[in-house]
């Protein structure tokens, strides 16, 4: 089983959005994918439609040694199983600084389950701490999310520091095997200033003896996409939502990336051609004004001369065409001081029990704005039976303004199936047992609404 941390310090940077889609993307393709929740928020969790508060046992119970890891697993999809964690993960740190080898007790909790699974992705929390340590102790990748921006860049140095003091303390397997760009905009250059910078960082780590010296850029970057940041809110991954979008297809180029079924060079050529290719779009043909706009009279023909400058005589004939100004309501009386009336007119407003000046062309029916001392929140509403209340709201001189508070209506939640206990797959056979027998003896979990069919 490959087993690959999803590790950045900083969050928001798409540890979760990744671990999901690409662990989605690698069980469409035939995979026997595993996904642990080390998050205590649970994003994860939330992202493949399973409630956080209905994990039990979830990562917790697993790092605190009261359940199973095979007991604790759940098939959300068709050749997917996720760990899951809810809020009792928050003190599991604080719980465990006292325990004895606290940093890999999800390594032993999962050494029982290697050949049962092709791959598991680990979602870490956006910290360095015991719970990520866990994850990079069990792990032998380490696959970094990176947001191609500059503050993005200023933990990546420590981040790979950590790595390679757990390689040389606690996991000799563990390596660093990518870099993934994420909310790559392609329309600015400075993404693609990062990652020239990056390429040539790793590529000055070839040949040396720390963690990353064999890390690699992803070739194939994700695109920024509006529906990756919609799906969590259904309860869905990326192919559920939209299999059709941007997102969805650069994860599916991650998941073969680490499939090898792709070249490295496919994948970066066929990324970059999506970059620069910009569709040519035909120039309009020109069109004569009148036939244009369809008016019933043509307009006259003018010819502007900058240079000879426009006399009286013609100004006044080119007013005549036009029209004549339509003259002002009242004439400014130049002599007029401005800041005495402006601030004539703001005491009349501050001043108690004033009107504001009436618009012209306001109807009757319209009430005057109400003045400044009249913009006040309402008082919450009373309970009741509290009669206190009540009079005070009866007896106020002046009613409070009505604000009626509008609730958007929340986005429309996955409901999942109910979880039903599947077994958890067998080990993969050799090849010699497959050949001294067609029919595969693996049990296909049972078909139901949430999940397909296995393979």
């Amino acid at each position: 089983m490959r087993t690959i941390a999803v590790l950045n310090q900083k969050g928001g940077v798409g540890k979760t959005t990744t671990t999901a889609n690409t662990a989605a993307a690698l069980a469409a393709l035939g995979q026997r994918v595993v996904v642990i929740d080390l998050d205590p928020q649970a994003h994860l969790t939330i992202h493949l439609g399973i409630e956080p508060q209905s994990v039990r046992p979830g990562s917790y119970e697993v790092l605190m040694q009261s359940a199973e890891f095979e007991q604790s697993l759940m098939m959300v999809r068709s050749n997917l199983w996720l760990l899951g964690a809810n809020i009792d993960l928050v003190g599991a740190e604080t719980e465990l600084v006292s325990v004895v080898g606290r940093e890999i007790i999800l390594r032993e909790a999962m050494q029982a389950s290697q050949d049962r699974f092709d791959f598991c992705l680990i979602d870490c929390a956006p910290s360095l701490g015991l719970l990520s340590l866990n994850a990079l102790a069990a792990s032998q990748e380490v696959l970094i999310p990176l947001q191609p921006h500059f503050l993005a860049l200023q933990g990546f140095g420590k981040l790979l520091q950590t790595v390679d003091l757990v390689n040389r303390r606690i996991n000799r397997d563990l390596k660093v095997s990518g870099v993934l760009l994420c909310m790559f905009d392609t329309r600015a250059s400075l993404p693609n200033e990062v990652r020239a910078d990056i390429e040539r960082f790793l590529e000055n780590a070839r040949g040396s003896a720390c963690a990353w010296a064999d890390a690699r850029l992803v070739p194939t970057f994700i695109r920024r996409n509006i529906k990756l940041a919609e799906a969590p809110s259904y309860g869905q991954t990326i192919f559920e939502y939209d299999p059709t979008c941007n997102g969805a297809e650069d994860y599916r180029r991650v998941a073969r990336f680490f499939l090898g079924v792709e070249s490295e060079a496919e994948l970066s050529a066929e990324s970059h051609a999506e970059q620069e290719s910009v569709p040519e779009v035909e120039p309009a043909a020109r069109v004569a004004p009148a036939e244009a706009t369809r008016v019933e009279w043509e307009p006259k023909a003018a010819t502007v001369e900058p240079e000879a400058g426009v006399t009286s005589d013609e100004m006044d004939g080119l007013l005549g065409e036009v029209g004549e100004p339509v003259p002002l309501a009242a004439e400014a009386n130049p002599s007029d001081d401005v800041e005495a009336i402006v601030e004539s007119e703001l005491q009349s407003w501050s001043g108690g029990g004033h009107e504001p000046p009436s618009v012209p062309g306001d109807s009757e029916g319209v009430e005057p704005s109400p003045s400044p001392q009249d913009l006040r929140l309402p008082p919450a509403s009373p309970v009741e039976g509290d009669s206190a209340m009540e009079s005070q709201a009866e007896g106020s001189e002046s009613a409070p303004i009505e604000i009626r508070e509008i609730h958007p209506p929340l986005p429309r939640r996955y409901n999942p199936p109910p979880l039903k206990s599947y077994p958890i797959p067998p080990p993969r056979r050799s090849q010699d047992s497959h050949a001294d027998s067609d029919a595969p003896n693996d049990p296909a979990p049972p078909a139901s609404d949430g999940a397909g069919s296995s393979q």
